[in-house]
This record gives C-alpha cells, structure tokens and sequence, in this order.
C-alpha cells in the first residue's frame, strides 16, 4: 500500500513529535520551513498540510488541516490526520479524469456525459494502468495486473482487454478508447 503524504509547515515542534513515532504511522512526513518553501514543492492532491502560526487563507483549504485548540493528545492528532488523509484519498478517487471520461474508484462507475458504466475491479484497475503515457504489452499487463509470469501463455489479458473494449463501444459508442499496435495497448 502507497502511503499519502502529510506536509507540515512551519510547526516544528508537531513535525518532532511525529518523526519520533514514524514507523508505527500510515504516512509519511515532510517538513517545511516556510509557506514559500512549500509552494516550490509539487504536491498533488492526496497530500495533506498542516500548518502553524501562518495565516491559513494563504493556503488552499482543500487539504488543509489546522490545529488551533492545543494541546491535544498525539492519539487525537494522529486520528484527525488519519481521518483527513481518508476523506482526501475518497475525494481524489471519486473524479479521475481520463481522456473526457470520470473514473469513480469508490462506487466503480465510468461515466461520461450523463451516460454511465460499472466496471470490475481489474477492469479499472486495467484502465488505470494504461492511463500511462507508455504503451503496455500482454506480458507487462500479466505480470502488473495479474501477478502472472511473462513466460506463462494464457489470453487472460487479450479475454478482458476485448470485453472491456466491448463494454466501452456499447456503452458509449467509443471504438477508439482501449487502442492496441505492434508494442502494446494504451489509451488513445
């Protein structure tokens, strides 16, 4: 499992505490010194901040988390962490944009203009990996998707790859979505 991020800026003394106890949290950490310090980071949207004695309008409040009424216990300070870490990844997961289409990993819908589609966990999870810019060939799907070894023959991949492409021309009169070459497939 990928742990989330939490950026903690401007509040040492929090940072400290946290760094100690790194092993047993279901984060990771980051400290910055300074507003400006973290603005020059890339920080994506599954990332939490955590601020202290800076104005928090200067922040945007979608992953913002601040701590006004200290002191608090470290139990309630990781517990509130951990609830905006999972409300974060929930959010994110609701809307994945890909090629005009939304991809909602929560209730496994695709949709795209008011039309709708459920899909199977590796159906998304086969999406979700040729999102990539790179074009991705059976053995690479069946080791990454599947856990198969390359030398093993089976049309694992070729069987729902075909159906999900299905799918997607019934559903949405899209041929070209799931596009496959010499090199591999990828999403066009």
């Amino acid at each position: 499992m990928i742990k989330q991020n939490v950026n903690i800026v401007n509040f040492n003394s929090l940072y400290e505490i946290l760094e100690e106890v790194k092993e047993n949290l279901s984060f990771n950490i980051t400290k910055y010194e300074n507003k400006k310090d973290y603005i020059n980071q890339k920080n994506n949207l599954q990332e939490l901040l955590i601020i202290a004695n800076l104005n928090e309008n200067d922040f945007s409040k979608k992953n913002l988390l601040v701590f006004n009424n200290l002191p608090l216990s470290l139990i309630k300070i990781i517990e509130l962490i951990n609830i905006n870490l999972i409300k974060l990844k929930f959010n994110y997961q609701s809307n994945i944009k890909i090629q005009g289409y939304e991809l909602d990993l929560n209730s496994k819908f695709f949709s795209k203009d008011n039309i709708t589609l459920k899909l199977t966990e590796k159906e998304i999870e086969i999406i979700l990996y040729l999102n990539g810019k790179k074009k991705k060939n059976v053995q690479d799907l069946q080791k990454n998707i599947w856990g198969y070894s390359s030398n093993l023959e089976t049309h694992t991949v070729e069987t729902h790859i075909y159906r999900l492409r299905k799918k997607i021309k019934d559903k949405f009169k899209n041929q070209r979505f799931i596009m496959s070459d010499i090199e591999g497939y990828f999403i066009e």
